[in-house]
């Protein structure tokens, strides 16, 4: 955990920006995976960490917008629990660790949220994105779970956005010291890359590096060299020189904080002439955004600029042609780049969308397209001091998508088809960095990862 007045200050901070009532933060309960003994490896809400910092299951915690009071509803450990678990800190000792002196056992918890309810108090949640939470705060709101959304509070969700979206010194520390690790998982596997091995092997080395080091994976690995799939978690292909493997990956601090970036690499260490050509040209992208990078500007912007200059790097190769900016503005890249450039990166590998994603990555001066590819983008609006967010631009030659375009003629002005046909088993790049933005610009987090060729190539060598 973090010291006590971080907690105590960022529910203070709250407390500001709720006009009035009681603000119900559930913790997660366990998550059980073929019995309620065995369960999964335990991950608290975001949301509850970030104001509560305790990192336990079956914990609920109050802040109370009116009287200026925090709360924690838990249990101590029983014997039986003992037994199982060893001995663990009362929920007083654990609640004065975030500055919380009110305590009270877990069956409580409902009595105080029916007093609020019976005195007109408003209660304010955020949507739940667990079915065992869902049904916990039907219990406790006394609604059919079909109207738990009722108490949605667009209030709360907001202001949680305006203070997680600004990372503190001590989250930023937390981040990077993920990205280190991420260094080590991600060079780990370029230097495994080789001829004949199973991708298994290497999705497998790197995830026991996440935890060696502390944390588990902040998302399953993504590792493949049938990159041309984007979130592809099968690890059943044997490597041949050729391909290119696609790295997604990375891990969580000891306090949840997260790293996520990709790295692409020829297997057997040397880029051939063609991947050579499509690398360099998703490279000059993730290096174009990084350097546009900076508070004021939108990240909408920045995606553009990166989708254009993969459409001009494919024209230059044949694979594309006629007007770059009409071809982006019509959305004939993303053939080739049919997702955003990037996300918020903090307790959650995609910060906060469980709050819900407009709310994250759009606002009132700038809204979601309904283009193709664009559509996906996950964060458009105005970068700020304190974001922190990846730059991840990608190409990809997906057979079936290739077949659809064609088969309706679309964007044929732009796009040359015959050539493009000839890219159909080449799969997919993508590169991915964390950065920061500053007062002044921005800093790319953590132990430089190799992503040049040549810095490829030597490591892998």
């Amino acid at each position: 955990m973090f010291e006590s007045k971080v907690y105590s200050s960022r529910r203070n901070k709250l407390r500001s920006l709720v006009s009035s009532g009681i603000v119900l933060l559930p913790g997660n309960p366990e998550a059980a995976m073929n019995y309620a003994a065995n369960t999964y490896h335990y991950r608290q809400d975001s949301n509850f960490l970030y104001y509560f910092g305790l990192d336990h299951p079956d914990f609920a915690g109050i802040i109370d917008v009116d009287n200026n009071r925090d709360y924690i509803f838990g249990n101590d450990v029983e014997m039986d629990d003992i037994i199982w678990m060893g001995f663990q800190p009362s929920v007083k000792e654990q609640s004065a660790k975030a500055g919380i002196e009110h305590t009270d056992p877990l069956s409580k918890l409902e009595a105080f949220v029916k007093d609020a309810l019976a005195k007109g108090r408003k209660v304010h949640i955020v949507k739940p994105y667990r079915g065992e939470v869902l049904v916990w705060l039907e219990s406790l709101l006394r609604v059919h779970h079909s109207h738990v959304k009722n108490f949605i509070s667009e209030e709360l969700i907001r202001g949680i956005v305006s203070m997680r979206s600004i990372k503190e010194d001590v989250e930023i520390r937390e981040i990077e010291r993920a990205v280190d690790v991420a260094y080590i998982m991600h060079t780990t596997g370029m230097k495994m890359a080789k001829q004949g091995v199973i991708e298994q092997e290497i999705a497998g080395a790197i995830e026991g590096i996440a935890i060696s080091h502390g944390g588990p994976v902040s998302f399953p690995v993504i590792l493949s060299v049938d990159g041309q799939t984007l979130h592809n978690h099968y690890h059943g292909n044997i490597l041949k020189e050729g391909r290119m493997m696609v790295i997604d990956a990375g891990c969580e601090s000891a306090l949840h904080y997260a790293s996520d970036i990709t790295r692409t690499v020829p297997v057997g260490g040397k880029f051939n002439q063609r991947q050579k050509e499509i690398y360099e040209v998703v490279l000059k992208a993730n290096m174009e955004a990084i350097k546009a990078i900076k508070p004021g500007v939108y990240y909408k912007e920045i995606h553009l600029l990166a989708a254009k200059t993969i459409a001009s790097g494919l024209k230059d190769l044949g694979l594309m042609k006629g007007d770059v900016n009409e071809a982006v503005a019509k959305g004939a890249h993303s053939l080739f780049f049919p997702h955003g450039l990037g996300h918020m990166l903090g307790l959650d590998v995609h910060d906060m969308e469980g709050l819900g994603e407009n709310f994250i990555g759009y606002d009132k001066t700038v809204s979601r397209s309904d283009q193709f590819g664009l559509a996906f983008l996950r964060l458009a609006r105005k970068l700020e001091p304190g974001f922190v967010l990846t730059d991840e631009p990608g190409c990809y030659f997906i057979p079936a998508l290739i077949d659809q375009w064609r088969k309706e003629g679309k964007h044929t002005e732009y796009i040359n088809y015959d050539k493009v046909e000839t890219y159909k088993d080449f799969g997919g790049i993508r590169i991915e960095d964390d950065i920061l933005v500053t007062a002044d610009g921005h800093r790319v987090l953590g132990k430089p990862i190799p992503k040049t060729v040549d810095e490829v190539e030597k490591l892998m060598g």
